[in-house]
């Protein structure tokens, strides 16, 4: 039987709409793959406040930003300044974040969570949900009003918005090449870049 994740963006939803939603789907742990925690303008969805709302829900919380989140501290995830989902995608980190979440799935039911209401503008669709199916992990997500879709029907929605069409009369262009070229415009629209303020060591060595 395929393995099944779900993923969610806590949007600017109330605390127990979250909760709602989670226990809608019998979510019985949440995995935060936010690089930080934190939100400025949402803030009962910081860190410690979230996995204290959660446990009172029965439901469990790790945080897993620093493997799975859409920023890294590697300066060669970086190119121009711009994080790489696939260089990211093959750091021993990531690889660490994605057996967790494996290893996690034989006793949870899991939900990938992070900031963004729309599935296709986050990275954990992007990025994160990409790899996860690439192991033969079954992706759902959760929108905002409850609604499913599966990252196959999510994927093909994409590529609509983004009026990339199957080229009949090229006969080495086939789904699979699609779908790539889907991600990598995708990657290109949402993919983190450090702003000129940051201080980070590793961001500017990154920036050159």
């Amino acid at each position: 039987m395929q393995e099944t994740i779900f993923t969610i963006g806590h949007s600017t939803h109330p605390r127990e709409r979250l909760i709602e939603l989670l226990n809608q789907h019998t979510i019985t742990a949440v995995c935060d793959v936010r690089s930080t925690p934190y939100s400025q303008f949402n803030p009962q969805f910081d860190r410690e406040e979230l996995k204290s709302s959660l446990r009172a829900s029965n439901i469990s919380y790790v945080f897993l930003g620093k493997e799975l989140g859409a920023r890294s501290e590697d300066p060669s995830c970086y190119d121009q300044g711009r994080i790489q989902y696939d260089r990211l995608a093959h750091t021993a980190l990531f690889r660490q974040g994605l057996e967790r979440v494996q290893e996690g799935m034989k006793k949870f039911r899991i939900a990938l969570m992070c900031a963004e209401k729309e599935p296709l503008e986050c990275h954990r669709t992007i990025l994160v949900a990409r790899h996860l199916a690439a192991l033969d992990v079954k992706v759902i997500h959760i929108h905002a009003d409850g609604r499913l879709e599966s990252h196959e029907d999510a994927l093909s929605r994409l590529a609509k918005t983004l009026n990339l069409r199957e080229d009949e009369h090229h006969m080495f262009r086939t789904a699979e090449d699609l779908l790539a070229d889907a991600y990598r415009l995708q990657e290109e629209r949402i993919a983190y870049t450090p702003s000129p303020t940051e201080d980070e060591p590793t961001f500017r060595a990154a920036t050159g």
